[in-house]
């Protein structure tokens, strides 16, 4: 069989007599961080105040996961602290705001603004501090996943690339993960360098940790393509070209449906935000004239030009810049 850039031989040999006797290897010009790094003062008292609650609980396993999958360097115990804590700092302070302006409002006369205040925004300071902190890791790791899907081509050519000039796989996710410009691809192409050298695994088994820890499910096939591909004896040089091409055609693919919905996103901006209101205004004018309600209907004529025009505005131009995010 012919020799691949698969697994080299000095990957499948690496196997330390002991954990003792194994050095452990950073980068030049890095330096160790130091063994007891301090935390924040905040949330030091966190852990102080709920680090036995947390202790005692369940392992949250989705949690876990999503915190490797979102690259925040915290644990699950210590991360739950930290919302517990906040919720409460949260909790107490929108309670303070929301019966002091509820009294406010008491006073002059304004009963029921005045109870809902002082009854929901302690309730929306605790739940929605709550959910939005545990929903966070989740949230960071999707984002992650699509940051990683939009590199995914451009960084597979480059593997390719490398590829056929016969490198050696581990030394391709080495110069992966320096490469800056593939954004979050090559963070996880680091992360799989760092298994190989700081921690002394064979390349195979730290791709398939790789594949196990990212958010991206274009990136995980591709990880476990490659693992599968070295252990059955085939070449991975027409894989990552095969890879390459594949993902080239993708991108291409939604490139166009992202400009075809942007397009249709422009017409619809015309008629909504621009056409409509501007004949709403025109008719309800007419009605303020001709009509006995004129006071009415300059409210309202007010509500279209000072609430309903900028916010329209506002919510198209946030939706066409997150499309042009991706396309970026």
């Amino acid at each position: 069989m012919a020799e691949t850039p698969s697994v080299p031989a000095r990957a499948r040999s690496r196997a330390p007599a002991s954990p003792s006797a194994r050095t452990v290897r950073v980068r030049r010009g890095d330096k160790p961080a130091p063994a007891a790094a301090s935390l924040p003062a905040f949330q030091r008292w966190a852990w102080r105040t709920f680090g036995a609650r947390v202790s005692a609980r369940e392992p949250d396993l989705l949690l876990e996961e999503n915190l490797v999958k979102a690259h925040m360097k915290v644990r699950a115990d210590e991360y739950l602290a930290n919302v517990y804590a906040t919720t409460l700092v949260a909790g107490i302070a929108t309670t303070v705001v929301g019966v002091g302006i509820g009294t406010l409002f008491l006073l002059h006369g304004i009963v029921l603004l005045g109870i809902l205040l002082i009854a929901l925004l302690p309730v929306l300071g605790f739940v929605g501090t709550f959910f939005a902190l545990q929903g966070t890791p989740s949230s960071k790791a999707k984002d992650r996943g699509r940051k990683i899907d939009r590199k995914i081509g451009p960084s597979m050519s480059f593997v390719s690339a490398m590829a056929s000039a016969d490198v050696n796989i581990d030394q391709i996710f080495q110069e992966l993960g320096r490469q800056k410009i593939y954004g979050e691809v090559a963070e996880e192409a680091a992360w799989i360098s760092r298994d190989t050298e700081l921690l002394g695994v064979d390349i195979l088994t730290a791709i398939r940790r790789g594949a196990q820890r990212t958010p991206s499910k274009k990136f995980q096939d591709f990880l476990q393509g490659v693992v599968t591909t070295a252990t059955s004896g085939g070449q991975l040089k027409p894989y990552f070209l095969l890879k390459a091409e594949q993902y080239e055609r993708e991108t291409k693919l939604e490139m166009q449906q992202r400009v075809e919905t942007m397009g249709l996103l422009a017409e619809t901006f015309v008629t909504v935000v621009v056409a409509f209101p501007l004949f709403l205004v025109i008719i309800i004018a007419i009605f303020a004239v001709i009509g006995g309600n004129g006071s009415f209907m300059l409210d309202v004529l007010w509500a279209i030009v000072g609430l309903m025009i900028p916010l329209s505005q506002f919510g198209f131009i946030f939706f066409m810049r997150a499309l042009a995010q991706e396309m970026a």
